[in-house]
């Protein structure tokens, strides 16, 4: 079995052109939700707002530890600028590599083995997004918080209709997230299941196109699966007479002449 490495053929185009669709639909989205929440619109009302309905730990912890002359408590990675700025270059990132992507399948450059570490990247980013966004809240001992309370509760209770809106669109940037997040998946999985070995591994091929036949398969062969061998050509008006020449008239002479030819 020749096993291709590089010039790897993926197994469905259809599918691929499919999630670049789906993606691409998925990154506009993404960028203009992350834009909105860029650099604190409502990452920090949403904390206040789970202190107040006994979710969360309480922000203003920050604050009294400042005025108090004490280090800082470390800012759990949920309510934190790290992750609203991580989400950000997360959604530009994805926007790269889809129109990277897009020229590399036209130039007919897009082989597995190349996307395989891409796919594996971007499903670590946007795990790692999505654990921020869903992530604990452990500052306050006396309101500890396993789950941020925008994903894990309905906006409905707040009573302040501002919050709900902020938690609605916090709740959105989390289910795009998601929905990109299964799209790596798929996105990986096409590419594991054209690194497996298939059928064409198990013939020799002449060269690297998609629509070239294998050299122990068609060497020798025409389109109707016989073989090319050289066959006597049937008469024809043209073919059936020999063509007359002085060398010709030479060479039946000399056949004449043939001692074996007069024996018989």
């Amino acid at each position: 079995m020749a096993y291709r490495i590089l010039k790897r053929k993926w197994p469905s185009t259809a599918a691929m052109w499919i999630m670049l669709l789906v993606e691409l639909a998925l990154t506009v989205t993404l960028l203009v939700l992350t834009a909105l929440a860029q650099p604190d619109t409502y990452r920090t009302k949403l904390w206040k707002a789970g202190y107040e309905l006994g979710f969360n730990s309480n922000p203003s912890l920050v604050a009294f530890a400042y005025s108090n002359g004490k280090s800082p408590p470390t800012i759990p990675f949920v309510w934190s600028r790290t992750l609203t700025d991580f989400n950000v270059a997360i959604a530009i990132i994805s926007l790269f590599f889809l129109i990277t992507r897009l020229i590399a399948i036209i130039m007919d450059f897009w082989f597995p083995i190349i996307v395989l570490p891409i796919n594996i990247a971007f499903v670590g980013l946007y795990a790692a997004s999505l654990g921020g966004q869903a992530g604990p809240d452990y500052l306050d001992p006396n309101h500890p918080s396993r789950v941020a309370w925008y994903v894990a509760k309905s906006c409905s209770v707040a009573k302040n209709q501002q919050i709900q809106s902020y938690c609605t669109s916090a709740k959105g940037t989390f289910a795009a997230f998601s929905l990109m997040f299964i799209v790596t998946l798929v996105n990986l999985g096409l590419t594991i299941w054209a690194l497996l070995p298939n059928e064409r591994d198990k013939r020799d091929w002449d060269s690297d196109d998609e629509d070239d036949e294998p050299l122990s398969a068609g060497a020798g062969r025409n389109k109707n699966g016989s073989s090319w061998e050289m066959h006597s050509i049937p008469p024809t008006p043209r073919t059936g007479l020999m063509p007359y020449t002085p060398r010709t008239t030479a060479f039946n002479t000399l056949d004449r002449k043939n001692p074996a030819r007069q024996q018989q």
